[in-house]
């Protein structure tokens, strides 16, 4: 493949990927084609693909609105092998990432102002969405190789791991975002809720910033882990009495929980005008708000989805600066169900990492 791609080369590449055929089969091989790239293109080699919960609930049709066959992945971290004529950013060699969507609108207010992913028309996600190029299914990292608009691409810093760089393409912006929205920072006291991939990100983030960060958790074994990752403290969160002692305390709460629960136990925990913001995505509905809770306290819930491209960037730069990425264990992609077994369990510190190259194995 050239370095350089016409404008229009018809140029498809047939491809190796695991995907999922039905919500009730394991995931297994698959083949298929790209879409041919145009002027605006980067094609990339994916060296390591991340592995989310919402490849999890995607998969099993859990939000009940997959197409199958799915091809999962949207922590993407690969090498740049051509570009469209058209693309200066981005060269063959460079070391880039592919997050959670590949294409927007690009003309409503919320793309212009670099905040894609709430484009009023939706964005494209990187899996399980319709190519705006063609409507074909979109086919997410689990797979050799993507094409992707150079705009929804980022660039690695230099130096930085590129397996553990993977998971911050989503739980690292997911967590980033809401913490830079409320201004995360000194003299702000921050929850952040559960201890997994997204929260260990929201842990170190919170930490960076210069946030005094309380950390919640139902997993006692979890204690030394949490405040090696930078909470100043590590509260249990079945402990009402250890719960009660925060009250009227916390000025952000990140819940990063992504299975149904009580959010009035944590509702409780902010100060007047304190907020907290939802980034799990549950496959049922948490149980109903108690409103006093929040017209009492001036309190706000709210929800925030990963980030805009400029943000995702900035994310990647302020993690090269603090020495931060994702804790992970790397696995070969034939050991994905057992991982997805293990993640449903908890076990896992904190992000599983499929080496693209075992697609050859």
């Amino acid at each position: 493949m050239a370095a350089t791609l016409a404008a229009g080369m018809p140029l498809m590449t047939k491809l190796i990927a695991f995907a999922a055929f039905s919500a009730a089969t394991p995931l297994a091989p698959f083949s298929f084609d790209r879409r041919a790239p145009d002027e605006e293109d980067v094609v990339i080699d994916i060296l390591y693909c991340g592995v989310c919960h919402s490849d999890l609930h995607t998969a099993r049709n859990e939000w009940g609105r997959t197409t199958y066959p799915c091809v999962p992945g949207h922590e993407i971290v690969g090498r740049v092998t051509a570009v469209g004529s058209s693309v200066s950013r981005f060269k063959a060699g460079d070391l880039v990432g592919v997050g959670c969507m590949v294409d927007s609108c690009r003309q409503c207010v919320n793309c212009n102002d670099g905040l894609e992913q709430y484009c009023i028309s939706g964005m494209t996600g990187t899996y399980n969405g319709k190519d705006r190029k063609g409507g074909a299914t979109t086919y997410g990292g689990y797979s050799s190789a993507i094409t992707v608009s150079d705009r929804y691409v980022v660039r690695i810093p230099y130096g930085m791991d590129p397996a553990a760089a993977a998971p911050l393409l989503c739980a690292g912006i997911t967590t980033y975002s809401p913490l830079r929205h409320w201004k995360a920072g000194p003299g702000k006291t921050v929850g952040i809720v559960g201890l997994g991939g997204l929260g260990h990100m929201g842990v170190k983030l919170a930490h960076a910033m210069g946030a005094k960060v309380v950390l919640f958790t139902t997993s006692p074994d979890k204690i030394a882990d949490g405040k090696a990752l930078g909470a100043d403290t590590v509260v249990i969160s079945t402990d009402a009495d250890a719960m009660a002692a925060y009250a009227n305390s916390l000025d952000l709460i990140i819940n990063t929980v992504a299975v149904s629960h009580d959010l009035n136990v944590y509702l409780r925990l902010l100060k007047r005008d304190g907020t907290m913001v939802l980034v799990g995505a549950p496959e049922h509905p948490h149980g109903p708000l108690q409103i006093f809770t929040l017209l009492m306290g001036r309190r706000s819930l709210a929800g925030s989805g990963i980030g805009g491209m400029p943000e995702t960037q900035e994310m990647l730069d302020f993690c090269a600066e603090h020495g931060l990425t994702a804790d992970i264990e790397v696995i070969p992609i034939q050991q994905i169900n057992t991982a997805y077994a293990r993640m449903l369990k908890g076990e896992v510190k904190y992000r599983f990492v499929v080496d693209m190259a075992t697609l050859q194995a």
